[in-house]
C-alpha cells in the first residue's frame, strides 16, 4: 500500500502544477487562445500527463471553479459564529464578483453553465451554490430572509439575477461593489412597491 503513495502525491502535484498554469494563461490570455500544449508546458510537464489527468481544457476550468469552491471554510466559521446574514451574503457576493471580474473567461463557463441548475446544490462537494442557500438558511434563523420559502428556490433565484448582472458586467457593462447591495436588496425586498405603515 505505500508503494502507491508516492505515485498519488505526483499526480495531486501534477494535477496542482496543471491548475496554477491553466489559471495563468487563462488570466493573461483568455480561456480560447490557450491550448492544452501551452498548459502542460507551463506545467512544465509532458502533454502525456497532461491528458492522462484531464481529458479537456473545459474540464481544467470547472476544476478551477471547483476549487474556488472549495475555498469556503472562512465564510462557514464566520456563519457558524452567527455573523449578519445579509452582511456576509454581501461580502460573499462581493468576493466572487472580484474573481469573476480577475478570470472572466473561466468565470463565464461558472455563470452560465451547460447544464441547467438543480434546486439542490450538488451533493458530496462544496458548491457557491451551497454556500449561498445555507447563507440564506442562516438569514432564515435571524428573521431576515423570508421562513415561507425554500431556502434552495431561493438560492437559485438570487444565483440567477447575480449571474445575468455579472455576465453583463464581464461583457463590459457597468460594475460597482454597491450594484452587489442593490441586488440583494431588490431580490430579499422584491420588486413590489412598499406598503405605507
Amino acid at each position: 500500500m505505500s508503494i502507491n503513495m508516492p505515485s498519488l502525491k505526483r499526480t495531486d502535484r501534477s494535477r496542482g502544477l496543471i491548475l496554477d498554469a491553466a489559471d495563468g494563461a487563462f488570466r493573461e490570455k483568455g480561456f480560447a487562445a490557450v491550448s492544452m500544449e501551452e498548459i502542460a508546458s507551463r506545467a512544465g510537464l509532458t502533454r502525456k500527463t497532461l491528458y492522462n489527468l484531464f481529458g479537456s481544457k473545459e474540464e481544467i476550468a470547472h476544476q478551477l471553479i471547483a476549487r474556488v469552491e472549495a475555498q469556503d471554510e472562512g465564510y462557514r466559521a464566520r456563519m457558524a459564529a452567527g455573523e449578519d446574514a445579509l452582511g456576509l451574503l454581501e461580502t460573499i457576493l462581493l468576493d466572487s464578483a472580484g474573481w469573476c471580474l480577475a478570470n472572466p473567461t473561466v468565470a463565464r463557463l461558472a455563470l452560465a453553465p451547460a447544464e441547467r441548475p438543480r434546486l439542490e446544490p450538488p451533493e458530496g462537494r462544496p458548491s457557491f451554490q451551497g454556500l449561498v442557500r445555507d447563507v440564506l438558511r442562516l438569514g432564515q434563523q435571524q428573521g431576515a430572509i423570508r421562513r415561507d420559502e425554500d431556502v434552495n428556490f431561493m438560492s437559485l433565484v438570487l444565483l440567477g439575477v447575480y449571474g445575468q448582472a455579472m455576465l453583463t458586467a464581464l461583457a463590459g457593462g457597468p460594475f460597482e461593489p454597491c450594484d452587489i447591495v442593490r441586488l440583494i436588496r431588490i431580490v430579499v425586498e422584491g420588486v413590489g412597491a412598499r406598503r405605507a405603515e
